[in-house]
């Protein structure tokens, strides 16, 4: 079994948790562990390093491969498919797909998304087994069984019974909660988001029910032209909901698609008051005074008196409260971020590269200071600055600076001056992480005041 591996979402719901370029299945929301990681972990249960693929969107490349390195694990860098522009769950998946088939032929494809959370056990195992099987014929989703009436999943009747599962009846959209208590009644499964195809099958199936798509992919010069032609759809609209080969079959693990922060508290733990609690960062700490069933994410000292059923998250550059119940709206939170070009949209106070990460300490008016952690080995682009000047101090490990055609080593404690206009480089020669604190000073600050001459990972 292959397994195709999803992982281009924005995880606009999960705001200022989730950024675009640091979205929910690369943060490490319960542990040291991604949800990407954990997906990859998965994979592996039924597919060597070499048969799992990755679509996922251009700018998270270095992520995947960042998360893989740490798992110590390495897949063939062309099967990570980068889009240039994401348009939906069919595209991504058609693509996957056909290079698939054009790697090993016909095959059978788990198609997993990267942001859920699944206990892996028996019935897991069981439930793919089994799929594999009636995958010969059917184009089989997986259905989990109803632990309460749920307005935030679409639900799948079950139909004829076949051999591991069922015929699908019909599909439902996200039902009001009266709607959603009959299905749960008569019988109905979430629908999980995860399926497993014969890869001649859904191409054959594809161009009969979606032939945009097929069009798209099989007449384009390049990926680039696919996915300008491409229409933005879903696998459950463009194929699933119109196919008469669609089948389920029951998942009986724990599953949770962690689209809300309202699905985040009911995977946290809680303690004794029904509150959910993570810190993280060097100053995290919580104090709860007569506080019960709230979620608390945080990263700096938070404290609560006397509230209830509430969401708190603070990420240092943004604090979101809501109602439990109301957390599906946090998106339009990020529609509004969006539409006024806020950048909190896109990255957090920490972003990370390709050679570590920056963290924004302070900024104010003509000035902005971050930490930049270089890892060993790497360095930043050979690059310059037309409306700012930097001043670099090292904090820890070694840096090897160069400016115009001067080049020194820098140790704890010393530092050197970048006026604006100057082509520079910072890197990382030795063994341990590098730590520099850089103080920005200019008339505009904007990540985008960048000329790149040469950079080690391929950026403009």
């Amino acid at each position: 079994m292959k397994t195709l591996i999803l992982a281009g979402g924005k995880g606009t719901r999960l705001w200022p948790l989730s950024r675009e370029l640091m979205p929910k299945q690369f943060i490490r929301i319960f542990n040291d562990t991604s949800l990407f990681q954990k997906t990859i972990e998965r994979a592996l249960k039924f597919s060597k390093p070499k048969e799992i693929f990755v679509v996922t969107n251009k700018e998270y490349k270095f992520r995947v491969l960042d998360d893989l390195k740490e798992l110590g694990l390495e897949i063939p860098e062309e099967n990570i498919l980068l889009e240039p522009i994401g348009k939906n769950t069919l595209p991504a998946i058609y693509w996957g797909m056909k290079t698939i088939e054009e790697n090993y032929g016909r095959s059978k494809v788990a198609v997993l998304p990267s942001d859920h959370l699944i206990k892996v056990d028996e019935n897991y195992i069981t439930a793919f087994e089994k799929a594999e099987q009636l995958a010969d014929n059917y184009f089989i989703t997986f259905g989990i069984r109803p632990t309460k009436p749920h307005t935030g999943y679409g639900y799948i009747k079950p139909g004829e019974k076949l051999e591991g599962g069922y015929k699908v009846d019909e599909f439902k959209e996200k039902p009001d909660y009266e709607t959603a208590k009959q299905y749960v009644e008569n019988g109905y499964y979430w629908n999980s988001g995860m399926f497993l195809f014969d890869s001649t099958l859904f191409i054959e199936e594809v161009k009969r029910v979606a032939p945009k798509v097929y069009t798209a992919f099989e007449e384009a010069k390049n990926i680039e032209e696919a996915y300008e032609k491409v229409p933005d759809i879903s696998v459950d609209y463009g194929v699933m909901e119109k196919t008469d080969k669609a089948a389920v079959v029951p998942l009986n693990t724990y599953w949770n698609d962690l689209g809300s922060f309202d699905a985040i508290y009911e995977a946290f733990e809680k303690d004794k008051t029904g509150n959910a609690v993570k810190i993280s960062g060097f100053k995290g700490e919580y104090i709860n005074i007569d506080s019960k069933n709230n979620l608390v994410i945080t990263e700096r000292l938070t404290a609560t008196v006397g509230i209830e059923d509430l969401i708190i998250i603070d990420t240092g550059d943004a604090l979101l409260v809501a109602k439990k119940g109301e957390s599906q709206k946090v998106k339009e939170v990020y529609r509004k971020l969006v539409e006024s070009n806020d950048e909190r949209a896109i990255v957090h106070k920490t972003a990370y590269r390709p050679w570590g990460s920056y963290t924004v300490l302070e900024e104010g008016e003509r000035y902005k200071i971050k930490r930049l952690t270089v890892l060993p080995g790497n360095r930043l682009s050979l690059q310059r600055h037309y409306h700012r000047s930097e001043h670099w101090v090292v904090v820890r490990g070694t840096a090897k600076v160069k400016i115009e055609d001067k080049e020194l080593l820098l140790r704890p404690g010393e530092s050197t001056f970048i006026p604006a206009g100057a082509v520079h480089r910072l890197e990382n020669p030795g063994k341990v992480v590098l730590e520099v604190i850089e103080t920005q000073i200019g008339e505009y600050l904007g990540e985008d005041d960048i000329e790149r001459f040469q950079d080690d990972f391929g950026r403009g």
